[in-house]
């Protein structure tokens, strides 16, 4: 059945005003300026075809049409907001809201939440990909996952992956790497790591430590997010120095390869942090048992890198 309704925002600004007997009051009231109840009265006497007001020179009053129409409206919008709250209050699955670095996320959280989801169905995973440092106190999240160098102040902090650099490119491409030294015919593809450069691997450390000399390393296409850089490496666009956490799937599909064996190993790694006070709470723990067992899966199956290192100055 098709029911002839009032716009919502129109019967809230006539409640508003019908209840103070002023525009400006029920401006004040839903936060809106004066011009927009007026508006929105003036739309729903239109639908109505009526005046619901009788505008005086320093007075508002209601006509009688508006005043039934008030006391209609108010026992509705009360009924409204009385099951609204109903719903509210009923059980739902627990929320776990987690803080993630966008190319963490798409590359290996998100890709396995689908497990964490079949063991635990009652707990509502809302994942919110941000690269800014997430502040607990200010925030409603529970857990972060974020790479850096482990020193987290009055956080529980376990860490997830290493930080394990490597070269990557697409399979086409690697026929012609027969050693590092022939990435001085390739275009190096950068991952643009902000103003923590000097902490990380980047093309010129990794060149170093595979004693390849006479490449300009800081040639080719700059990305200022990993997943920019990952599509071009993808494409075939050159050879993508990464971190390996970020191409595992990638790897094992076969859209990626690791043309060399050369893996260095930084002094910072992906870790999971929460409040210490809120680390016991069951749907936290939960998550967190369950990623610790992912990460260890993915640090078994990559095994040690050929070389490892904490100062890549």
């Amino acid at each position: 059945m098709l029911r002839d309704l009032p716009p919502l925002a129109a019967l809230r600004a006539f409640e508003a005003a019908a209840r103070n007997l002023s525009f400006t009051r029920a401006a004040q009231e839903l936060f809106v300026t004066q011009a927009a109840v007026s508006h929105q009265i003036k739309r729903l006497e239109g639908h109505l075809g009526l005046a619901l007001f009788r505008r005086l020179p320093r007075r508002l009053l209601l006509t009688d049409a508006g005043q039934r129409y008030f006391a209609a409206a108010r026992e509705a919008l009360d009924r409204l907001a009385e099951a609204t709250a109903r719903l509210r209050s009923e059980p739902r699955p627990d929320r776990l809201t987690v803080s993630v670095l966008s190319s963490f996320a798409a590359a290996f959280l998100v890709p396995r939440l689908a497990r964490f989801r079949a063991r635990h169905p009652e707990i509502e995973v809302w994942v919110s990909a941000d690269d800014a440092s997430v502040d607990f106190a200010r925030e409603e999240v529970d857990l972060g996952i974020r790479y850096g160098r482990g020193r987290y102040p009055g956080l529980r902090t376990d860490l997830l992956i290493p930080g394990e650099v490597l070269p990557v490119c697409s399979p086409e491409l690697a026929r012609d790497l027969s050693s590092p030294a022939a990435l001085a015919r390739q275009t190096l593809i950068h991952d643009d790591v902000g103003p923590f450069a000097d902490e990380l691997i980047d093309w010129p450390k990794w060149l170093k430590a595979a004693g390849v000399e006479g490449i300009d390393a800081g040639k080719g296409p700059h990305f200022s997010h990993a997943n920019l850089a990952l599509d071009a490496a993808r494409r075939g666009e050159g050879v993508l120095l990464i971190r390996r956490a970020l191409v595992l799937d990638d790897l094992e599909a076969g859209r990626l390869v690791a043309p060399f064996a050369l893996v260095l190993r930084e002094g910072w790694a992906h870790y999971l942090v929460c409040p210490e006070g809120r680390a016991g709470l069951a749907k936290i723990a939960a998550f967190r048992g369950w990623l610790l067992a992912e990460t260890a899966r993915y640090r078994e199956g990559a095994g040690a890198p050929e070389q490892t290192t904490s100062d890549v100055s």
